[in-house]
């Protein structure tokens, strides 16, 4: 896998001030998508060692409120494989931390069900995320006035609400 970029002290892609990875590759190429650069899957640098642990040591001051996951496409297969024992590795360390995640995959059509964005470790990766920001950024939909998306097709979803009522959950910042 690589990523185009990791933001250390990033207010504008969740709750607080976050640790935020752009992943690279994506096969939705949303128009007017605002990162195109990372559509392609080679675009940017490695994702190593190396690079986990710059982002462990970014997560560890008290004022990270949690990690986020952007791209590019986070839940293209090949990005799921990597992304997994990382987020594995985040949670072990940082347990009170929290970890969003922005996909243009929608949850219960492409992601619970067959589709090229489902793959072996899916579920699993679901089950590490906090919040997922779902769907594909529609242009005819951009509305500049809501928080942490930009058009209204796409939902803030409360994660471990959602798979344990096994329907759609919206996230609620009241309850953060």
């Amino acid at each position: 896998m690589y990523y185009g970029e990791i933001k250390k002290n990033d207010v504008a892609n969740g709750l607080g001030v976050r640790v935020s990875l752009f992943v690279s590759g994506c096969t939705h190429r949303c128009k007017n998508c605002f990162n195109a650069e990372t559509w392609s899957f080679t675009y940017g640098h490695p994702f190593t060692a190396e690079t986990e642990e710059e982002l462990l040591a970014a997560l560890a001051p008290s004022y990270i409120n949690g990690l986020t996951l952007l791209g590019g496409e986070p839940f293209e297969p090949d990005n799921q494989r990597v992304l997994l024992p990382f987020l594995k590795r985040v949670r072990q360390r940082f347990p009170e931390k929290s970890i969003w995640c922005f996909t243009g995959s929608a949850l219960e059509p492409e992601l619970l069900q067959d589709s090229p964005w489902r793959c072996e470790v899916t579920d699993r990766l679901l089950s590490q995320l906090d919040v997922l920001v779902d769907g594909p950024f529609i242009e005819e939909r951009k509305d500049i006035s809501l928080r942490f998306r930009g058009s209204s097709n796409q939902r803030l979803l409360d994660m471990p609400a959602t798979l344990e009522k096994g329907e759609a959950v919206l996230w609620d910042a009241q309850t953060e």
